[in-house]
């Protein structure tokens, strides 16, 4: 490797004055460099000079108040990112109850963060949910009272209005013990109970969407109580505290009965979760929650011992919506070779598949590449180019030994770019354009299908006035 490469061997031999010059030069101007250069001479210090920093930092993000866009929010997680290392590797291993301190701070940040951000992408709550996976992995070795931290969870998740302190039970139940445990459980349950707070109600009266404000902290404490007492539950390995939060007729719901289907069967109850599930299964009508409900009802069925049953309704799960998983496990119960001819029959009939995307999907996923190229060239003219994470991935699946169903998948894209004027599209469409040309040479013949320069030619006239897109393609 040359020694003009960039890497941090090579880096290592310019010697300490060196580096120094290249990182004061680097830093000049970006504040996010600076701070995290000056956490790294704090760490150097020692954990203590790195703590006082990163609370420091906390009260800065508490203050601000400008809206941040999604460009500074590429920023904004990365320095979240960076205090969450600095705390697990800096101040952990010295000093655990302080990085636990901290990372509770940092989790109170949510409100303040979150009310100056767009999260739609859902990158500050990873950020969050992954300060929760940090206090799960030191929790072994930070020492409090449950008495003392149980009070301190329901105190934080009564108050968390963005999810931040989900999953906390979870990852501290062998810190809170079963005192800790049934400690939670009392005062959750004497909150809940409780007349509401000054502070509560004028929440409420400030959402302008209430004329009750009481009767709405008395619904929301008690799904908040509900979700507290199941993480208790779960905990405590209680499955019929579990049950108990629901009605017999949210036991038939299929956004509830497979969660609580699997913890009977967890806990060996296998007829008790059978019950269940046959009901939910059967009153969902709409067949809106199909998928886990199957998944459980197959597990019910191999734990019965009812093979006939169970490869009945596999095939069937498969039959309605190609879910490759239940192919998958009916395949195996069959006999050698019968399995062979099993797998034909399943591959015809995805193909012949009345949704398009959905065989596509599954041929992809299966994999199924030569099937998946035919379906494409057999059926282009259904090819829906909104479903761009399908066709990108299946177009990146097929190129190399199916160019030609590659291009069609992404001139669907491209078309459905132009055709809807989808102008935050139009990068994306000019990358399409460009694969389509650079996978040209590799195909022998176009058949029926327009060559790639009479694509271009067709797209020009149809839109040639969508400058932004051309401008791109010519770049």
């Amino acid at each position: 490797m040359s020694k003009k490469t960039l890497n941090r061997d090579n880096l290592e031999k310019l010697g300490a004055e060196k580096l120094a010059s290249l990182v004061m030069e680097l830093v000049q101007g970006s504040a996010a460099l600076q701070r995290r250069a000056r956490m790294e001479l704090s760490a150097a210090q020692g954990p203590k000079d790195v703590a006082a920093d990163i609370r420091k930092r906390f009260a800065s993000l508490r203050r601000s108040s400008s809206f941040v866009d999604w460009r500074g929010q590429k920023a904004l997680v990365k320095d979240l990112n960076g205090l969450l290392t600095m705390i697990e590797n800096t101040v952990a291993p010295h000093d655990v109850n302080e990085a636990f301190e901290l990372l509770w701070a940092f989790l109170q940040l949510a409100p303040s963060i979150h009310a100056r951000t767009d999260d739609s992408n859902g990158a500050i709550g990873d950020v969050l949910h992954e300060a929760v996976q940090i206090i799960e992995r030191l929790s072994p070795k930070f020492t409090m009272s449950p008495h003392a931290l149980a009070e301190r969870i329901l105190d934080a998740v009564s108050d968390a209005g963005y999810g931040e302190f989900d999953d906390i039970i979870p990852a501290l139940s062998g810190n809170l013990g079963p005192a800790g445990l049934e400690h939670l459980k009392e005062i959750t349950k004497a909150w809940q109970a409780s007349p509401p707070t000054v502070l509560e109600l004028q929440r409420f009266r400030g959402y302008g969407r209430t004329t009750n404000p009481e009767e709405s902290v008395r619904r929301s404490r008690a799904s908040t109580a509900s979700v507290i007492l199941a993480d208790i539950a779960d905990a405590q390995g209680d499955v019929d505290a579990y049950m108990a939060r629901y009605s017999a007729q949210q036991l038939t719901y299929g956004t509830i009965a497979p969660d609580v289907a699997r913890r009977l069967l967890d806990a060996g109850r296998v007829e008790e979760a059978c019950e269940i599930i046959s009901k939910a299964r059967a009153a969902d009508q709409a067949r809106n929650f199909r998928y886990e409900l199957d998944e459980i009802h197959a597990e019910c069925l191999e734990r019965q011992g009812r093979g006939d049953e169970l490869k009945a309704h596999l095939w069937q799960a498969f039959e309605e919506v190609l879910d490759g998983q239940s192919l998958r496990k009916y395949l195996k119960l069959l006999p050698d070779f019968d399995d062979i001819e099993a797998e034909e029959k399943a591959l015809n009939l995805a193909e012949a598949h009345p949704d398009l995307a959905a065989a596509l999907y599954f041929l992809i996923k299966w994999p199924a590449q030569d099937r998946a190229a035919r379906l494409v060239l057999a059926r282009d003219d259904e090819l829906d180019g909104d479903f761009y994470e399908l066709l990108t991935s299946s177009a990146e699946a097929l190129e190399a030994h199916h160019p030609l169903a590659a291009t069609l998948l992404r001139r669907a894209m491209i078309e459905d770019t132009l055709e809807g004027g989808k102008s935050k599209r139009y990068r994306y469409a000019a990358r399409h354009l460009a694969e389509c040309k650079a996978s040209e040479p590799a195909i022998e013949d176009f058949g029926r299908f327009a060559t790639h320069q009479q694509f271009v030619d067709r797209l020009k006239q149809k839109h040639g006035r969508k400058y932004g897109f051309w401008q791109l393609v010519e770049a």
